[in-house]
């Protein structure tokens, strides 16, 4: 997973998930521009496996955030620069999420979410036992597709296999006791999730672990 190299910079180079777009409108008599991504929706799937009280999280190398982490180091970099991996080393790029996926195919939500589950975390799991939270906006200045959630309590009986994602994915199954991964919110380290790590973290403590003391 941390076998990085040759890092450079480029201009944009486009994929069937993104599509930068500059938006013209005018507001209240002002003529306006926004520059966009045009994303494709996803889903996150909260896993608790209650054989072994445990959270199952995905672990994995993010080009963005590592990139971000070279910035903040840097500030500036002109493109074609090539990244120092010994400098900065690619564990600024690993971070601790649910996993989750787009919708890039045209089957329900659910029937996607079934699918990340086997593919990034091992575990066969009908979508008779999903239960779908909600759908939340990731609305930043730049985007604003959806997250769909969803809940899913596992056994150890049903993981078919140790995961790891397909096409080239490079996915570590972290199954973490719960009360670390509280302590993990909480600690500095937490920078190495996404935000709705958090959001979905909460959920679950709220609706499912102290309410229904599945622990």
């Amino acid at each position: 997973m941390e076998d990085v190299s040759e890092v450079y910079l480029t201009d944009y180079i486009p994929t069937i998930y993104s599509s930068p777009r500059t938006i013209k409108y005018v507001q209240d008599g002002k003529n306006k521009i926004c520059n966009i991504f045009a994303e494709r929706n996803g889903v996150v799937i909260i896993i608790y496996n209650s054989t072994r009280n445990v959270l199952v999280l995905v672990k994995q190398f993010r080009p963005s955030a590592y990139i971000q982490n070279v910035f903040s180091e840097t500030q500036r970099m002109e493109k074609e620069e090539k990244v120092d991996v010994n400098k900065f080393p690619p564990t600024l790029g690993i971070t601790l999420e649910f996993c989750a996926g787009l919708e890039d195919k045209n089957i329900p939500s659910e029937e996607i979410a079934r699918e990340e589950i086997l593919e990034e975390c091992g575990y066969n799991v009908d979508v008779s036992h999903l239960e779908k939270i909600g759908t939340i906006k990731n609305l930043t200045e730049s985007t604003g597709a959806n997250s769909t959630f969803y809940y899913c309590q596992v056994t150890d009986d049903m993981r078919l296999n140790s995961g790891g994602g397909v096409d080239g994915e490079n996915i570590e199954v972290i199954e973490m006791p719960v009360e670390e991964v509280i302590s993990y919110s909480s600690s500095r380290e937490f920078v190495s999730s996404p935000i709705n790590f958090m959001y979905g973290l909460y959920w679950f403590l709220y609706n499912k672990y102290n309410r229904t003391g599945c622990k």
